[in-house]
């Protein structure tokens, strides 16, 4: 269990079979594939053959997107968490073979939507020229209009509102001006100005800053609009059309599926085929792979292909990949696990000794049966009813074993939904319900749940210091795990009842054998802490710092653990102030509905929130306090050649599944 044993393994067959067996290793995913190391053998260069598939790739996934913007796909519940479609490998080499189709759809739809935001900026751009030429909607003259054999036009615009006098009593005589439109920025103008006086006219327009018109066609601005209009019409039905045409290809969207995935596993292989150490005839392959798997990937390969492999004990100094293997219990906090990171070569794996007090603090966090019930129902229904991903249903169970850890805790004190029981019988039914809890109710006596959650706190953090007691003990260092251990464990047990006395009335013999016994624990730890200094005054300071380390860091550590009783507290007091809200109004009816509408909304609300607290916090106990005790972590986690695709899957793909 826990950490999986690897090989490094080391395959040789004619090149002629690369590409199948490198197709079979990906549908096994369990060998993780490393670069050729040997000088001696060459490499292939297959940079051009997978930036062909990536490009080819590319285009399918932008069809794909363009056709779920235009079509998008009705996804139910059962989509969503479904995971990804299985497929057979005939079907597969089947579909692979519509590729040239696959690809023609997706040259369609790339096709017809570059129609459309062509056709829609062409829309832009004569909303604007249409919006430009609206102040001249006036004039009955084209805009590229000149004059005639005798006069000179100019049509444009200069800044500021003027009126046509003023302009013509700067220009020279002979010039007539016309104002088309006026505004407070700038005056619209038509001049018409004998030939005789047009350069002096031209003169003088330079000076008032004219600005001749931007739109220039041979017919008048109130054509040109409508015409602009037309075009506008014409663009729409063309980008209808295209859209039509892109929704008509939704059948393709399995298909486009299909293609996206196909072409990254064989962007895949030819990177991995990139990897390989190669002479005229045969290639070489090395990689790691748990050896539970070694023997019955060799006898496959072997029996299908002319290959040689072999397999080796890494060597000492050799980045290993770590893959984790669990109980059924344990497995669902793998991803917790992980999320931290994964054990170095030296770790023990922490799955299986946190995932009991993981379930158990998740609980008490929560500690409501209503809420457990709820997580229990749903994960349950999740799990049998939807096809999951093996991550995602790991994730499920790990809720679900929560829930039911919510369930006792919240049966132990008495909250299901809060305090809805007793709230139903006193309202409704005129009945005085007392305490339902098996144990006890915290919110009566909060001090006693405190004391409960600091003792199961130091149960927790005695189980990590056991774990690097074994740690120690199995490296041989048999004195060191004793040493580093017991007057740990005596200092604290020698406290706690010394501790708990101020809090609550403890037994005198608890007290009396507890201070003996951290007496005992200090002496030990101040003598033998500092052993590795070689000066007796170096032995003794670095016992009294080690016991000043002790004493302020398991202090904080197992206050720490007071969030049991201050999430437990949070969710039943908030459930009861939900349930107190709907039950404000006199009128019995109106009471019954109020109740059922804030239970609904309110009880959601608050299951949501504390479940997201309970999550975080339990996270941390385990990070902070239990893995500073034992873990280090650093690993590198195995990331073998493998379908990593995003829709289809094989139903034989990743045995270590």
């Amino acid at each position: 269990m826990a950490k999986l044993k690897m090989k490094r393994i080391e395959l040789i067959a004619p090149l002629t079979d690369s590409k199948q067996i490198i197709e079979l290793l990906q549908r096994r995913g369990v060998v993780e594939l490393c670069e050729n190391s040997s000088e001696e053998l060459e490499q292939m260069n297959v940079a051009a053959v997978m930036g062909e598939f990536e490009k080819f790739r590319s285009t399918v996934d932008q069809a794909l997107n363009i056709l779920d913007k235009y079509a998008p796909e009705k996804a139910s519940l059962t989509d969503m968490f479904g995971g990804r479609d299985e497929i057979e490998k005939h079907e597969f080499g089947r579909k692979a073979a519509d590729l040239e189709k696959i690809m023609n759809a997706a040259g369609e739809i790339i096709k017809n939507h570059k129609t459309i935001t062509e056709a829609q900026a062409e829309i832009i751009q004569l909303g604007i020229r249409s919006d430009l030429l609206e102040p001249w909607t006036t004039l009955d003259v084209p805009t590229n209009f000149k004059g005639t054999s005798k006069t000179n036009a100019y049509i444009g615009s200069i800044q500021g509102s003027r009126t046509a006098e003023e302009i013509e009593a700067q220009l020279p005589e002979g010039c007539c001006v016309e104002v088309v439109s006026n505004f407070k920025e700038q005056t619209n103008l038509f001049i018409l100005c004998s030939k005789d006086v047009a350069e002096e006219a031209e003169n003088c327009l330079r000076r008032l800053a004219f600005v001749p018109v931007s739109e220039s066609a041979s017919i008048t601005p109130s054509e040109m609009i409508r015409k602009n209009t037309a075009q506008r019409k014409e663009l729409n039905k063309l980008i209808a059309a295209s859209e039509k045409a892109i929704t008509e290809m939704s059948e393709y969207r399995e298909m486009l599926k299909f293609g996206i995935d196909f072409l990254a596993m064989r962007r895949e292989k030819y990177e991995v085929l990139g990897k390989l150490g190669v002479t005229e005839s045969t290639f070489v392959l090395e990689g790691y792979v748990p050896e539970k798997y070694f023997d019955s990937l060799k006898r496959e390969i072997e029996k299908k292909h002319t290959a040689v492999i072999s397999g080796f004990e890494p060597a000492e100094d050799e980045d290993v990949p770590v893959l984790l293997e669990n109980s059924s219990f344990s497995s669902p906090v793998e991803g917790i696990t992980k999320m931290y990171a994964m054990p170095s070569k030296t770790d023990v794996d922490p799955t299986p000794v946190m995932s009991f007090f993981y379930y158990l603090f998740f609980g008490m966090m929560l500690s409501d049966a209503g809420y457990g019930i709820v997580m229990v129902i749903g994960t349950m229904i999740a799990l049998k009813k939807f096809k999951l991903e093996n991550s995602m249903r790991k994730t499920l169970i790990m809720f679900r074993n929560c829930g039911i850890s919510t369930i006792f805790w919240g049966a132990m004190f008495g909250s299901w939904f809060g305090d809805i029981v007793q709230i139903v019988g006193r309202e409704f039914f005129g009945k005085e319900i007392g305490s339902i809890a098996l144990w006890f109710q915290p919110l009566d006596d909060p001090i006693k749940l405190l004391l409960y959650s600091f003792g199961l706190g130091i149960l927790h953090l005695f189980l990590g210091v056991g774990v690097s007691f074994k740690m120690a003990w199995d490296d041989g260092r048999k004195l060191d795990a004793f040493l580093d251990t017991v007057p740990i464990y005596l200092t604290i047990l020698g406290v706690a009842p010394l501790a708990a006395s101020i809090l609550t009335e403890v037994p005198k013999i608890l007290t009396t054998i507890g201070t003996y016994v951290m007496i005992a624990g200090v002496v030990l730890l101040i003598l033998t802490a500092g052993r590795s200094s070689k000066s007796i005054f170096g032995k003794l300071f670095g016992g009294l710092y080690a016991l000043y380390n002790t004493a302020t860091g398991w202090l904080s550590d197992i206050l720490s653990y007071s969030r049991l009783l201050a999430l437990g507290l949070a969710t039943g007091s908030i459930a009861g102030v939900i349930n107190l809200i709907g039950t404000m109004p006199e009128n019995k009816a109106v009471k019954l509905v109020l109740l059922i509408i804030v239970f609904i909304v309110g009880h959601t609300a608050n299951l949501a929130i504390n479940l997201l607290g309970a999550y975080v916090h339990t996270d941390r106990l385990q990070f902070v306090e239990l893995f500073s005790k034992f873990y280090t972590g650093g690993g590198r986690e195995f990331t073998p050649f493998a379908v990593n695709t995003k829709y289809i899957k094989f139903k034989e793909e990743n045995i270590n599944e």
